[in-house]
């Protein structure tokens, strides 16, 4: 008896470490040097541009007013704030993977032009103004908060520098979305920057890396209350003409994130009964990458390729829905990608973060096991 449950022990960790490589080998867009570098670029050529510029900003007298320079001296460039902290986040991973490349030194520079002591405490005294509670909640602090965890993730001397002066910053933002998600009544589940669930993946990320268990607390708490209970998602209904996230998959992405694959692929059962049908996630179309609205779906395409990858990795191994997500990702991916060129401005400032994401595979733990 006891030989017997030894072997079925052993083929059943067997699947698990070939599903587990199948899934690393398949799930992720290759990302090479060549095509980090071009990536690289994207952002090079924004995180120090300050126009065009569109900033939201609370003013409470003559005083407040201000160039994004001045208001904000790291986060000015790439159009927009979250548009510039998550150009900063592309610049540490790629130059965190591909330390020895061509564009690597160039990034360190202006991280360091940008990360300074001073400059990151003058974004912190911006955010912590009272009449600012909302400023980038919750789209533009998750951002930040994932550059927090990917220079936390970096054994580097100058990384450590930069983190710990962020960290004044950081606690502004933690701060803002412990006072806000209680109140939330409801959850938002628009396909633009409002979207909870989106961002809750991004902030359950940093969280989990630095162990900080009150925020994975109030995440959890935000899972059971907001989604635990939905049922047929109208994944027919998306996209929205703007979007540039999936309210259906952002959720179920998230929730990947919260509960065990069991858990998961029961949760999975109700919300999107409907994967792999036929035509179930056809590829969102866009239009126009010149206007900086339509050029949206760009970003949704890729969006959806990393949210599809991650809700693969969530289920069980033998789970039959694994090939309709891959194979679902890997078209969306390949949308996606066409539009993450220098051609326009307007995609340009940031669907190369967006690409990072997808292609380096952040967000997907790769098993220790693989690992090695």
């Amino acid at each position: 008896m006891l030989r017997k449950l030894v072997q079925v022990s052993l083929l059943l960790l067997t699947a698990w470490l070939m599903t587990s490589q199948t899934m690393a080998e398949t799930m992720v867009t290759r990302l090479d040097e060549s095509t980090a570098s071009h990536f690289a670029a994207l952002a090079l050529a924004c995180v120090d541009r300050e126009y065009p510029n569109q900033i939201r900003h609370v003013m409470t007298s003559d005083d407040d007013a201000g160039t994004p320079r001045q208001l904000t001296p790291s986060f000015y460039g790439c159009f927009d704030w979250h548009s510039a902290a998550h150009g900063h986040w592309l610049l540490v991973r790629l130059t965190r993977l591909f330390p020895d490349a061509g564009f690597a030194a160039d990034a360190r520079e202006k991280l360091a032009a940008n990360l300074t002591r001073d400059k990151l405490l003058a974004e912190a005294a911006y955010m912590a103004h009272p009449e600012r509670a909302g400023f980038q909640r919750p789209y533009g602090l998750a951002w930040l908060l994932q550059l927090v965890a990917e220079l936390d993730e970096w054994e580097d001397d100058q990384a450590r520098q930069w983190r710990d002066w962020l960290r004044p910053a950081e606690a502004i933002a933690v701060s803002r979305l412990h006072d806000w998600i209680p109140l939330l009544h409801y959850p938002i589940r628009e396909g633009e920057h409002s979207q909870t669930a989106f961002a809750f993946g991004l902030v359950h990320d940093y969280a989990r890396r630095i162990n900080d268990e009150p925020t994975l607390a109030l995440l959890a708490d935000a899972a059971e209350r907001f989604y635990q209970n939905d049922r047929n998602c109208p994944l027919n209904y998306e996209p929205s003409g703007h979007d540039f996230l999936s309210p259906c998959l952002a959720e179920a992405d998230f929730m990947r994130r919260v509960l065990d694959p069991e858990s998961f692929a029961a949760w999975l059962d109700g919300f999107l009964p409907q994967i792999g049908e036929d035509g179930w996630l056809p590829v969102a179309v866009v239009t126009d990458r010149e206007d900086g609205k339509l050029a949206h779906i760009d970003g949704l395409n890729l969006s959806r390729a990393w949210m599809l990858n991650g809700m693969a990795h969530g289920l069980p191994p033998a789970d039959v829905r694994q090939e309709a997500l891959l194979s679902a990702a890997r078209a969306h991916a390949e949308a996606g990608l066409e539009g993450v060129t220098d051609e326009f401005y307007a995609g340009s400032h940031w669907l190369a973060s967006f690409a990072t994401y997808l292609t380096s595979g952040r967000g997907i733990p790769i098993p220790t096991a693989m690992s090695h």
